[in-house]
């Protein structure tokens, strides 16, 4: 087996998407009111859930490039753009905080039958061709402050892989 596997690759995605709403909205993840209850510090198991999947995927990854089951090269690493990740990063925030929702969840909770997800997700689609419509305006800003291609953080950091 070699990866990465983009053969029929969209299949093994889907089903690990559907695997992983399951799991969501078996934990109660995908519960506005959990996500709400995180952003004011009352409930912390989205940020301990989500750390502790950061972590195994880090460590994962580190260990598969490691014993190259995975080339270094081969794992895609998108070149940084600050000033669009930023402003993009505060406007999926502030869609967290508004809707209760982030776009995994919202999607598991229309599976389940929840209409403020189902809200929550036209609204995400009519933002997502506002900005398609849009691009050309803020194109500018999206090409500004670009970092170097490829850059990972311990790289940016100088520290190695393993403290990351």
């Amino acid at each position: 087996m070699s990866f990465p596997l983009y053969d029929n690759g969209f299949w093994p995605a889907l089903l690990f998407g559907l695997l992983f709403g399951l799991a969501l909205e078996g934990a109660g993840l995908a519960s506005a009111r959990k996500l709400t209850a995180q952003f004011t510090l009352r409930d912390f198991a989205v940020l301990k859930v989500m750390f502790t999947a950061v972590v195994v995927a880090a460590i994962g990854l580190w260990l598969a490039e490691a014993t190259d089951i995975i080339a270094p090269r081969s794992v895609y690493i998108p070149t940084l753009f600050l000033w669009a990740t930023a402003l993009g990063g505060a406007l999926i925030g502030a869609g967290f905080v508004i809707g209760g929702y982030c776009p995994g969840t919202s999607l598991s909770a229309v599976a389940s039958g929840r209409w403020d997800a189902l809200v929550f997700g036209a609204g995400m689609v009519v933002g997502i061709g506002l900005f398609a419509a849009g691009f050309d305006v803020v194109e500018p800003l999206y090409r500004a402050a670009r970092g170097v291609p490829r850059q990972t953080v311990d790289q940016l950091l100088g520290l190695p892989k393993p403290v990351i």
